[in-house]
């Protein structure tokens, strides 16, 4: 045992109560300029934001490519697209959904950091000093203020730890979701196409009509004759389009919903579950039952 006297005196110091105070207003002034401003400022989280505005980018490209082939497909001749253009058109919902939960984390990232270091850790130093000065037999304050630390480090890290996991899943479905962008912007462009070149035949057709029954003088026997022939494109253009393109818009609808499933997962499941995750570790480590004198 050190009987040094100046040893002897600084750990009489540092074991008083007084020492004890001032080490947890520097602690917290601490906590509230210096780490606070840190923890509460965008650049600090400029890694984050960015890879929240990127998910962002990505959602709002899949729920306008869903929309724009919604609506082509809709203009498919005969009802057998309807269904899945009504489908396609519902999962605008959902869209709406990931999108609120991405701004909510990109808001919340900072604002933690806030809450956490300016507000809630020095809460807990003033705890944990009325502890040494006034309630000592008392260890409720000690533990409430250990929680409220702990607590702290937790709402501070979710959502960079969560957005960390959902950027580690985005790099395996990252491909498959923009494919099926690409899919949609293709399928959009391909029915707008086959509209517009039916539109041009229609009008070539009705102007050689008008052209034949001048040339002829038998309006009426053309005028018929055109009649049969549009009801027998009309037919062949219907059969063709539900034999080459059913199966393709069915997989590009199943393709949506993959891409839904992925982003509720990496968006909204991942960060509760890493939130579930900590608590059970704060649990475990602090014993969470408080016990009352």
């Amino acid at each position: 045992m050190n009987t040094n006297p100046i040893f002897l005196k600084i750990k009489s110091i540092m074991e008083s109560i007084y020492f004890k105070i001032l080490l947890l207003i520097a602690v917290a002034m601490i906590s509230f300029f210096p780490l606070g401003n840190y923890a509460s400022s965008v650049e600090t989280h400029a890694t984050t934001i960015s890879s929240l505005d990127d998910k962002k980018q990505t959602v709002m490209e899949l729920a306008g490519a869903s929309t724009a082939t919604s609506a082509a497909i809709s203009l498919l001749p005969g009802d057998f697209g309807t269904p899945i253009a009504d489908k396609l058109a519902d999962l605008s919902g959902y869209f709406l959904f990931i999108l609120g939960a991405l701004y909510l984390e990109k808001y919340l990232v900072t604002i933690t950091g806030y809450i956490a270091f300016k507000i809630l850790i020095p809460i807990a130093c003033g705890l944990l000093a009325l502890f040494l000065l006034v309630f000592k037999k008392s260890e409720m304050l000690k533990i409430l203020a250990i929680k409220l630390i702990a607590f702290s480090i937790l709402i501070y890290a979710i959502i960079p730890v969560s957005v960390k996991i959902s950027d580690m899943i985005n790099a395996t479905y990252q491909d498959s979701i923009e494919q099926t962008i690409d899919t949609a912007k293709d399928t959009t462009a391909a029915i707008d196409s086959e509209e517009a070149s039916d539109d041009s035949s229609s009008d070539k057709t009705s102007s050689s009509d008008s052209s034949d029954s001048n040339k002829d003088g038998n309006f009426f026997s053309n005028l018929f004759n055109s009649a049969s022939d549009k009801v027998s494109d009309t037919v062949d253009t219907v059969t063709n389009a539900v034999s080459t393109s059913a199966e393709d818009l069915e997989n590009m609808l199943s393709n949506f919903i993959d891409a839904i499933a992925i982003l509720i997962v990496t968006s909204c499941l991942i960060p509760v579950g890493v939130l579930i995750f900590f608590v059970w570790i704060i649990k475990i480590m602090l014993n969470f039952n408080i016990k009352k004198d």
